[in-house]
């Protein structure tokens, strides 16, 4: 997933969000080393404080931890990924039932046409 950052919501939440991602889809597996500082605020075109401050909350979550001379890793805790992953799942569900609401569908029947679509979209790919 690309650093697609906006200015509407504080660079450094959007930064912690897309590290949570790449670590909850497995582009950083539980227990890898992670980029330095300099290299992930290079590639996500941020301030290296901006970054610092990302990690440092990462830190305080647990979800990364530093080794003072070898650099920040991922947890290796697969309960806390897994739960974060099941918190982050919930979010976009609430948010998708909420903007499905704002169209005027009921849980039933957003429930339904997600099922409409999801056999649709077996069907065409089989």
């Amino acid at each position: 997933m690309p650093w697609d950052l906006n200015s509407d919501r504080p660079i450094f939440i959007q930064l912690i969000e897309k590290i949570q991602i790449d670590i909850i889809s497995g582009k950083y597996a539980p227990g890898d080393k992670l980029p330095s500082v300099r290299e992930l605020a290079q590639k996500a075109s941020v301030n290296p404080n901006t970054m610092q401050k990302a990690l440092a909350e990462l830190e305080r979550t647990g979800l990364v931890y530093s080794q003072r001379t070898s650099g920040r890793f991922i947890t290796e805790d697969i309960g806390m990924i897994e739960q974060l992953k099941t918190e982050l799942a919930e979010k976009v569900i609430t948010e998708f039932l909420g903007d499905m609401q704002k169209l005027g569908y009921q849980k039933k029947e957003t429930l339904s046409f997600l099922t409409e679509l999801i056999e649709s979209d077996c069907q065409q790919s089989s």
